[in-house]
């Protein structure tokens, strides 16, 4: 059986509208989401308060209220059927984000077997598919990466895109 690897944040787990609602919380000052292709959201954040992102996404609990991916669970639960699926995320990244992390997927993908849940710096993973969000890791990767769609990477060209976890379904099932 072939083998998926998908990555969460931007990819599962919706984290732009989470960085919104705190900005928002905050500065009371709704950030202007214009976000220029191949821009990171933070770097949208005004200059004197711009190191605000990373002190979010390091609370404890920012991981575990995020908007599940439209699509995704639905997606997902059919690979499981053809592919032997894995969640991979590099969780270690963000001290806080393991236990929110873990307690996300129980609630939102409880069909996914903890066993199937891989939390880690770089992902080194042997896989068929990739899935993932970030180039960085399709560096050195021997399988076929594909290319979630999110602002950040909307430049570049090089990997096979997808946009949707409804495309995902149409290429993998």
């Amino acid at each position: 059986m072939e083998r998926i690897a998908i990555d969460m944040d931007e990819v599962i787990a919706d984290v732009i509208p989470k960085f919104l609602k705190l900005y928002n919380r905050d500065f009371g000052t709704p950030l202007d989401l214009a976000i220029e292709a191949g821009n990171e959201v933070f770097k949208q954040i005004p200059q004197d308060v711009n190191q605000k992102w990373l002190e979010y996404i390091n609370e404890q609990g920012f991981f575990r209220d995020l908007e599940v991916v439209q699509d995704s669970q639905r997606v997902i639960k059919a690979l499981q059927e053809k592919y032997d699926v894995y969640i991979v995320s590099a969780a270690m990244e963000f001290r806080n984000s393991l236990v929110d992390k873990y307690d996300w997927l129980a609630d939102h993908f409880p069909f996914i077997d903890w066993q199937h849940i891989m939390f880690c710096g770089n992902k080194i993973v042997e896989v068929d598919v990739l899935i993932d969000d970030r180039i960085k890791n399709f560096v050195n990767f021997k399988g076929r990466p594909l290319l979630y769609t999110s602002p950040h990477n909307l430049l570049i060209t090089e990997y096979e895109r997808v946009n949707s976890w409804e495309e995902i379904a149409g290429l993998l099932l």
